[in-house]
């Protein structure tokens, strides 16, 4: 005798999500930049749900029945934001998802015995439904996300424009001093450089959201260079907070401008969130085929829960959420690292305080992929 619709369905539940799995990693590109419980994140608790609603044993009281509603609803919800939280994932990309749930929990099903009309209505609402939640749920988080760059954007750049302002005020007032107006037009000059980089952040950010590509330049660079020089500049602001420790000079092919916003953003949270009379030490060191670069500030520890959140777009630290900003920095560092074919993890306790650690190939995966195109 066959199985009932809704045993087959729990029955099946691992097969179901390895089959939907293996299906969206092919078919929906944002899913490549995701782990496997990443991936199936709320899904399996929505198939237990459905399940349920296919079962011809449950009592399908009308209260029943509005509790389950209200429980599917919050899975649809939840799988919504979560998918607004990755940097890769577009409305099109969750829709398509769950077309291909569908055809997935259809054709397993099936394998027993056909489905009948009724049991086939069930699972399409059903997957209708939950569609309309997701794809709410994160229309809404991104409105937000909106609201919230509209409302940082301002606070965020009319700090470094003031800055810029009473340089050149200053600059006005000594007419004669040729010695202070160099210096302070080099601070002028470096705070556009990081209002330029504020607003690249902001744009490559929509860029992946959209799915677009973001193109690289790489060539030979210095990055023992690159990090005295960032922290020179951060020192101007914050006199002798920046220190760097280094065993010398670190040649590799990679994306200049995209190292010294990895290294910028990792210096300005650990100048930001540490604590305020400590300083922000930059280990780098290197071996014959990569690079190592520790960003460490002493401070609050990040807690455990939160550290999987944090290189995903607009998603912060509660421990960060007295500061002003819009959550990018993370999400483009994590861009930049992955598109040299390199790796970074936070390490974060109340004995050792925070670092950021990333790994770079010295051949970038960038240059390698260069070389295959051209060939």
């Amino acid at each position: 005798m066959t199985d009932p619709s809704s045993n087959r369905l729990e029955k099946n539940i691992s097969k179901i999500m390895e089959a939907w799995s293996e299906r969206t990693n092919i078919e929906v590109k944002a899913a490549h930049h995701l782990n496997l419980l990443a991936l199936e994140d709320s899904l399996p608790e929505y198939l237990k749900s459905l399940s349920d609603a296919l079962s011809k044993t449950i009592d399908r009281t009308s209260k029943r029945i509005a509790d389950d509603k209200i429980y599917s609803t919050l899975i649809g919800q939840k799988h919504g934001k979560d998918r607004a939280g990755s940097k890769h994932y577009t409305i099109e990309q969750l829709i398509h998802e769950y077309h291909i749930l569908r055809q997935v929990i259809c054709k397993e099903l099936e394998k027993e015995a056909p489905l009948t009309i009724l049991e086939r209505e069930v699972i399409v609402g059903s997957i209708e439904q939950a569609v309309n939640d997701a794809a709410s749920e994160y229309s809404h988080i991104m409105k937000n996300y909106q609201e919230l760059i509209t409302n940082t954007l301002a606070h965020d750049l009319r700090t470094p424009i003031s800055a810029a302002k009473v340089a050149a005020q200053l600059i006005m007032r000594r007419p004669d001093d040729k010695e202070f107006h160099i210096e302070k037009a080099l601070q002028v000059s470096l705070i556009m450089d990081r209002i330029d980089r504020m607003i690249s952040d902001l744009l490559d950010v929509s860029r992946i959201q959209a799915g677009e590509e973001v193109s690289h330049e790489f060539k030979a660079c210095n990055l023992d260079k690159i990090v005295r020089v960032i922290a020179e500049e951060f020192n101007l602001a914050h006199e002798g907070k920046v220190v760097v420790q280094s065993s010398g000079e670190c040649i590799g092919s990679w994306y200049e401008d995209g190292l010294i916003r990895i290294i910028e953003n990792l210096i300005s949270n650990a100048v930001k969130y540490g604590l305020q009379n400590s300083p922000v030490t930059i280990f780098v060191s290197q071996d014959k085929h990569f690079a190592n670069v520790n960003v460490h500030n002493e401070g609050n520890p990040i807690p455990d829960e939160e550290k999987k959140v944090l290189f995903q777009q607009y998603k912060r630290s509660k421990n960060t959420k007295a500061k002003v900003g819009w959550g990018l920095g993370l999400t483009v560092v994590q861009s930049m690292v992955e598109a040299h074919g390199g790796t970074i993890e936070v390490q974060s306790d109340a004995q050792n305080g925070t670092s950021f650690v990333f790994k770079l190939p010295k051949t970038s995966k960038g240059t390698r992929d260069a070389e295959i195109n051209r060939k």
